[in-house]
């Protein structure tokens, strides 16, 4: 992981930040709200839909993907504050044909397996991509999609070759997407538009996660970070990107309440 970037001296780390109406929707991981969620699932996603949140992308916590509410009453839950399940984070290693079944009844768009972990050698991560591909096919019999969400692993160099272009390379782009965490990719030291661009239409969601440098680098309330959002953004849409979902996973001086209202503030700001 890289550490100790300077502000602004690299083209994807921001020198200021001008804002504008956005009317784009965006979304929410609701590991954003872990601490919490549990003790009121309900309590806190009308909090979420009162901030401005379009869209809900859960994940496989203690209570599963559909917070005690089976995934039929969750969806009637979302519909009645407005809102989508778009995507979830899911254990695909478990019941993940289930799991695949639920989503798909219920219009969920996007399995994603959130972590493989780093890896020994590149056979290691191109015997992954064989299975990204066979849990693909899995989802795309059912209807929906599987996708991949990165960490900096996959960015940093292994045997003198990106791990990421590895599992991008080697997945049939009809089966397999990609979330890009945009935390990770700069954390890595890597351009995020760089990599948008050299692969338009793999990178369909996004975790919008500002990067706080320096010798322990922390996720922080957007726009109190050092990451651009706005061109990144940008090529994403240009390029494919379909959602955008805000993810903070410190609180370092505030609540895990308040960094989704004000993370909500900014996006409703963002130019893109």
């Amino acid at each position: 992981m890289a550490s100790g970037l300077a502000i602004g001296s690299l083209p994807f780390l921001k020198a200021n930040s001008a804002k504008a109406q956005n009317s784009h929707p965006f979304g929410i991981q609701l590991y954003t709200l872990r601490d919490i969620i549990g003790d009121d699932p309900k309590g806190v996603l009308k909090q979420l839909s009162e901030f401005g949140y379009n869209q809900i992308e859960s994940y496989d916590g203690p209570m599963g993907i559909y917070w005690g509410m089976g995934h039929k009453g969750f969806k009637e839950y979302m519909d009645q504050l407005g809102m989508t399940l778009i995507s979830s984070h899911a254990n695909v290693s478990e019941d993940f044909e289930r799991k695949v079944d639920e989503a798909a009844e219920i219009g969920v768009e996007y399995l994603i397996n959130p972590y493989v972990g780093p890896q020994e050698t590149l056979d290691d991560f191109k015997r992954i991509t064989d299975q990204f591909n066979k849990h693909g096919e899995i989802a795309n019999r059912a209807g929906i999609s599987f996708a991949y969400h990165n960490h900096a692993y996959s960015f940093e160099l292994l045997e003198g070759e990106y791990p990421q272009d590895i599992m991008m390379q080697g997945t049939d782009p009809d089966l397999v997407d990609f979330q890009m965490d945009i935390y990770w990719v700069v954390a890595a030291g890597e351009d995020p538009s760089e990599w948008i661009e050299k692969y338009p239409n793999r990178f369909v969601l996004s975790h919008v996660k500002d990067l706080k440098n320096g010798d322990n680098p922390e996720s922080v309330v957007l726009g109190n970070g050092t990451i651009d959002f706005a061109p990144i953004l940008k090529i994403a849409k240009e390029n494919g990107m379909k959602y955008l979902i805000v993810e903070q996973e410190a609180y370092t001086g505030t609540t895990p309440i308040d960094a989704a209202r004000a993370n909500a503030t900014y996006m409703k700001g963002l130019t893109i």
